[in-house]
């Protein structure tokens, strides 16, 4: 162990990536977002216009009062790896970096003019020195897409909607616009676990930091392929019930689950995308003027076509059916919420031309 608290493991070169766009790596559905945010007359000067409202400048000196400012004299083990992620990821200013006492491991990455990097110290003492420097580079990776100008939004408009809860149609335009701003930001979030992979350039790690998120710090009681056993389980189990359960777990929140998180890396980086990316073939920054936002859109929409057809989720399969023709949407819509399709199934099987009683149809074939 070095005076750090990290596992020593020995040095190595990283790949760096110059003048490497953020469109390299993010989902589609955060890509064709921004691309078309960025298109946008005016934009920026709105949010910055904003910024008077927003919590910002607040925020800033909260975190220089209350935590401890990552630096050379300071938690230096963690202004290299900010240092490294930046020059790797090739971001030019590297942002303020504060650590805050927090039992619970998290890190965000806000700000509208500069971005801020927090991290509290459960996830500083929780993971080591490879799961963090993925971690530090998600939350760089944040920093390139310029999703903390739409994270400090978020942060501000949830915090507006309580005060305004009592307001009933206020209250339920703002909420609106939350549940559309969480569900852009959960796939932000796949974006940046693909750049903290960049970063980090070690896949186990991402996946042991993952796990650590889920588990704590027991990684001798968990297995990376029971964990992704987990998400597969998750999205093919149930019925019609469970996905209607899943989409009202999930709308609160502002990242995905972490199995699913975990499982959505894995597949990226066995992607022909990520191997080409490590190839030095990449969508550059001063390209990004002419990224088309149709184009971005219809590689949104394949994505989510691409993921309807291949869903093993009962009600994205169904949506997958009707779509391809299949006819009975009554029949389905029963079967798929009672889950008598499997049952009629089991019992024709069982019955084997018999007389058709009851106890048949619910025996098991031999």
């Amino acid at each position: 162990m070095t005076d750090t608290g990290f596992e020593k493991v020995p040095a190595r070169n990283r790949r760096r990536f110059p003048g490497i766009s953020s469109r390299a790596y993010e989902h589609p559905a955060d890509r064709s977002a921004l691309v078309a945010l960025r298109k946008l007359s005016g934009f920026d000067t709105v949010f910055k216009a904003l910024s008077g409202l927003l919590p910002e400048r607040s925020l800033r000196l909260l975190f220089l009062s209350e935590s401890v400012r990552v630096g050379e004299t300071q938690f230096p083990h963690l202004h290299g790896m900010l240092r490294d992620a930046c020059y790797i990821l090739d971001l030019e200013k590297v942002p303020q970096m504060y650590v805050q006492q927090d039992p619970k491991p998290n890190a965000m990455c806000i700000g509208l003019d500069e971005p801020i990097i927090v991290v509290t110290t459960g996830l500083v003492e929780l993971l080591d020195e490879e799961e963090m420097r993925a971690v530090v580079g998600h939350e760089v990776g944040h920093a390139l897409s310029g999703h903390a100008v739409y994270r400090t939004v978020l942060l501000f408009l949830t915090g507006l909607a309580m005060k305004v809860a009592w307001i009933p149609l206020g209250n339920v335009a703002i909420m609106a616009l939350v549940t559309a701003l969480r569900e852009w930001f959960r796939k932000s979030e796949l974006s940046a676990d693909r750049a903290g992979l960049l970063v980090g350039q070690d896949v186990n790690a991402s996946m042991r930091g993952l796990m650590k998120i889920a588990g704590g710090n027991h990684l001798h009681e968990m297995n990376v392929d029971a964990f992704l056993a987990q998400a597969e389980e998750y999205e093919s189990s149930g019925d019609l019930r469970d996905s209607v359960l899943k989409i009202l777990n999930v709308l609160p929140r502002s990242h995905p689950f972490t199995t699913v998180r975990a499982a959505e890396l894995k597949k990226w980086s066995q992607n022909r995308d990520y191997q080409r990316i490590m190839d030095g073939h990449y969508p550059r920054r001063d390209e990004d003027k002419d990224a088309s936002v149709s184009d971005s859109f219809r590689q949104s929409a394949s994505h989510y076509a691409d993921s309807v057809r291949t869903s093993k989720d009962p009600l994205m399969k169904l949506v997958g059916d009707l779509a391809g023709g299949a006819g009975d949407l009554g029949g389905k819509l029963r079967d798929k919420f009672t889950g008598a399709g499997a049952g009629a199934a089991n019992g024709s099987a069982g019955a084997g031309g018999g007389k058709g009683s009851p106890g048949g149809a619910t025996e098991q074939p031999g």
